[in-house]
């Protein structure tokens, strides 16, 4: 299993301008190459390697192993618009026509992968040797979590990516972790609704966070809207300050819950059932207010989280298909959109049953799991999207190597 370590670097001022320097060029010539790729209609990597290697090479004084990523990195730039695209917007919509057309630009601070030919690790000096335009910059100090540290040293395999953000330099390295063996004898699922009320219901009906939370959300999306209208400096500064907040509350939230969630049904020996949510975004209609709210939570994050914990510790993870699950009867099965009385009321027309709606569609969640799995059917999650969890930060929506691009249909 594949799981990503942050670690932060700690380089000296002519090391971080080293730094800087190589990434900037390396961004520059992925715009550049974008731009060729776009305007030949050229998105695969070897073809496109063809018109643009030399060039990069000798414009921005790239390596050779640097010039094959900045190259990688756009074809994938391009794969990833293409799959958020397949799978949120309509090809009529102004966002779809939007991103299509024109070239996708990266950003000077994106992130840049590199290889083991470009990047060595010494753990217990905890320094790196990293390429630079000046040359290999030798013994640049890292630091991190004592079990990120742990888990570098034991997994680490594959590419890690360079990003600045909000003054400091980081890498992102690939680790490829074990994975415990799957329980298979499983014979009872625990159902999670996600919501906008309460972020998640589980089928034996614990609500986790909820309105508490949502006063925060609320709060903050306020003080950021009066912030952007007020517009001065010093608003800017503080919005500046702020703008990752929000985005750290959530995935800290997120991680908690994905972990009680694990530890709960790794206890009692069961599964765990989710409902497939790909493309919600474009499929549900909303007011305006709720936009918003809709908007500012990422369920896909959790999901995610649930799936890779769930591996971690052998639970089985189902994804069933969401449909009518808030408006089915968990005790009967009968069907109506009247049974939905309210936003936490459920009240079945047919059996007269009355529970909370978050908690009935939770259990109808675990019906269809655990129906798919003495069927047979025993996928996990369905594959992530590319690149996923190793953003660096977006003005619009951003890809692991710092492409600006629309992704309608994620989280």
């Amino acid at each position: 299993m594949k799981l990503t370590v942050q670690v932060k670097l700690l380089p000296t001022p002519v090391q971080a301008a080293a730094l800087e320097e190589s990434l900037h060029a390396c961004n520059q010539a992925a715009t550049w190459v974008s731009s060729v790729a776009f305007e030949r209609d050229i998105k695969r990597n070897f073809a496109l390697r063809e018109h643009t290697y030399t060039a990069v090479k000798d414009r921005w004084k790239l390596g050779a192993q640097a010039a094959q990523h900045v190259i990688k990195k756009t074809c994938d730039a391009y794969t990833t618009l293409k799959a958020n695209l397949k799978a949120g917007s309509k090809p009529t919509s102004k966002r779809y026509q939007r991103a299509i057309e024109k070239p996708i630009a990266f950003r000077p601070e994106g992130a840049q992968p590199y290889d083991d030919r470009m990047l060595s690790w010494q753990y217990t000096q905890r320094t790196v040797s990293i390429w630079t335009l000046s040359g290999r910059m030798k013994q640049v100090a890292f630091t991190a979590a004592p079990e990120h540290l742990a888990r570098l040293s034991l997994y680490r395999k594959g590419e890690s990516d360079l990003l600045f953000r909000d003054g400091m330099w980081f890498l992102t390295a690939t680790c490829e972790v074990p994975e415990a063996e799957l329980n298979t004898n499983v014979v009872e699922f625990r159902g999670v609704d996600l919501g906008i009320v309460n972020i998640a219901t589980t089928s034996d009906g614990q609500i986790m966070a909820g309105r508490r939370l949502n006063r925060g959300r609320l709060r903050e999306r306020t003080l950021r809207q009066k912030l952007q209208k007020k517009n001065t400096p010093s608003a800017k500064r503080r919005l500046k300050k702020r703008r990752r907040k929000e985005a750290r509350r959530g995935r800290d939230i997120n991680h908690k819950i994905a972990k009680h969630v694990v530890a709960e049904v790794e206890r009692t020996g069961r599964g765990i059932a989710l409902e497939d949510l790909t493309g919600i975004r474009a499929r549900v209609r909303l007011r305006k207010p709720q936009r918003a709210t809709l908007h500012s939570w990422a369920f896909a994050q959790l999901g995610q989280f649930i799936t890779y914990k769930a591996r971690k510790a052998g639970v089985p993870v189902v994804h069933v298909d969401p449909a009518y699950t808030s408006r089915s009867c968990a005790q009967c099965g009968h069907i109506d959109k009247a049974n939905r009385v309210s936003q936490a009321r459920f009240a079945c027309r047919s059996c007269g049953v009355v529970a909370h709606a978050d908690w009935n569609g939770s259990r109808n969640i675990r019906h269809r799991a655990e129906e798919l799995w003495r069927r047979g059917v025993q996928s996990t999650a369905p594959d992530p999207p590319p690149n996923t969890g190793r953003g660096t930060g977006r003005k619009r929506s951003t890809t692991a190597s710092g492409a600006r691009c629309a992704r309608p249909g994620t989280f």
